[in-house]
């Protein structure tokens, strides 16, 4: 498998290069998305990539859709690169395990977030006001335990270079109608349920997670990635204390690397040491072969 930084396809026009996502326009109901391997982290991309990430994100991707696709529709039409048009043959090898073909759909302007443990932001908002994304939780919790029930809490969906922000039930509702957003909410509250469920059983604690929703056609269909280390704080479930930060499969443990480098988050990154690849690496292959039971690097790819 051939680590990818960007791809430079010719053949159909390039509608988007995001953070770590490159998009193209297949025709005008169907699109190419590339999963890279370039990693991200306080909305600046590293100089170096991470080796694989993007098939680990893909590949976990697909696992869940395929769980939940009785649950919700998805966009996916292929992942198997022999079906894609004869005109990205010469650029199969590049594609293969890191690539999808889905349907055009018109993404919800909000995010939908599911925490299922305080931490991060929300355990800072906790701390100064007692809340988190206005829901009041009760006095005395520890930083990283887990919730009663988990929060459905929506955010913007900010342009490139810029940040997020979380806004409440009311907000969210503006955007989109109230009967889609409960609809959403509805949704991301049980797939998180069942795969926070799931992923236990194999040794993995998704703290939180965000997914993206569409709409073709009228109908509700889940997109982009789904409860990847990406997208989502996963724990080792052995290694984790509460009352404290936690050990992590995801790319936490390349931002702490970056906190303690002294770096003030702006461009140009900071040129990350070798170790600290290799191991962000063997986390991101850890969490996949953890949930799925298959190697990636012995071509145990979950599709082709």
């Amino acid at each position: 498998m051939q680590v990818v930084t960007q791809t430079g396809i010719t053949e159909f026009p390039l509608i988007s290069r995001g953070k770590v996502r490159d998009i193209y326009e297949l025709d005008p109901d169907t699109l190419l998305i590339v999963t890279t391997d370039r990693m991200s982290a306080f909305d600046v991309v590293m100089s170096r990539p991470i080796p694989y990430k993007g098939a680990v994100l893909n590949q976990i991707t697909l696992f869940w859709m395929d769980m939940f696709k009785d649950l919700v529709d998805n966009h996916l039409i292929s992942s198997n690169v022999e079906d894609f048009p004869e005109a990205l043959k010469p650029h199969r090898e590049e594609l293969r395990g890191r690539s999808v073909m889905v349907k055009r759909a018109a993404p919800l302007p909000i995010e939908c977030i599911v925490r299922g443990y305080i931490t991060g932001s929300g355990w800072k908002d906790y701390q100064r006001t007692g809340q988190v994304c206005g829901y009041t939780l009760p006095q005395g919790l520890v930083e990283s335990q887990k919730l009663e029930e988990p929060l459905f809490t929506p955010s913007t969906k900010a342009e490139a270079g810029e940040h997020d922000e979380n806004i409440d039930m009311k907000q969210a509702g503006e955007k989109i109608g109230p009967e889609m957003l409960q609809q959403v909410q509805e949704l991301s509250l049980s797939i998180y349920g069942q795969a926070r469920e799931y992923a236990e059983k194999k040794g993995i604690l998704i703290a939180d997670t965000k997914f993206e929703f569409g709409t073709r056609n009228g109908r509700l269909m889940l997109i982009d990635e789904v409860l990847t280390p990406d997208s989502s704080r996963f724990w080792p479930a052995d290694q984790y204390r509460p009352g404290q930060g936690q050990s992590s499969f995801d790319k936490q443990y390349l931002r702490d690397w970056l906190e303690r480098s002294g770096w003030d988050k702006n461009p140009p990154p900071p040129d990350l040491p070798e170790e600290i690849i290799k191991e962000t690496t063997n986390k991101y292959l850890l969490a996949y072969k953890l949930l799925t039971g298959k190697d990636l690097m012995q071509g145990g790819t979950y599709a082709a």
